[in-house]
């Protein structure tokens, strides 16, 4: 099982089981709402998924023209989840690792796929070991 939270403690998750992948994503949205160069990201089955608080969304279509919607904590503006009609495979959220409450989470969510790897900033390179994907999975 994982938790997580917002940065503030108002809006908190758990989910059951394993990831079902890990990526890091260069997408425009991702470096917006992460104010980042790449977001750092789990994918978990939304069956098992719960929530305590109450988050705020925003949806909007993203770079591959499909709505995505993103979760955030309507206090403090924690980014926590995306979740929409991102891939053919329905249920499933995009979790940033950031927000996961075991202090190893950053360490044990070590990406096996770069998304949108066209929008990757030029001082980056490949991360060694992951499939490099032009695109959602």
């Amino acid at each position: 099982m994982g938790k997580g939270s917002c940065y503030c403690g108002k809006v908190s998750f758990t989910y059951e089981g394993e990831p079902l992948n890990k990526a890091i994503c260069h997408c425009t949205d991702c470096q917006k709402i992460s104010g980042s160069a790449y977001s750092t990201n789990i994918i978990v089955s939304s069956k098992n998924f719960s929530v305590q608080g109450t988050p705020k969304k925003y949806s909007a279509k993203a770079d591959s023209g499909r709505t995505v919607t993103t979760v955030f904590c309507g206090e403090c503006g924690s980014p926590l989840w995306r979740e929409g009609d991102m891939s053919e495979a329905d249920g499933i959220l995009v979790v940033r690792v950031g927000c996961l409450d075991d202090k190893d989470a950053v360490t044990e969510s070590k990406p096996l796929n770069e998304l949108y790897t066209s929008g990757r900033a030029g001082w980056l390179g490949e991360m060694e070991g992951t499939k490099q994907l032009h695109h959602f999975f």
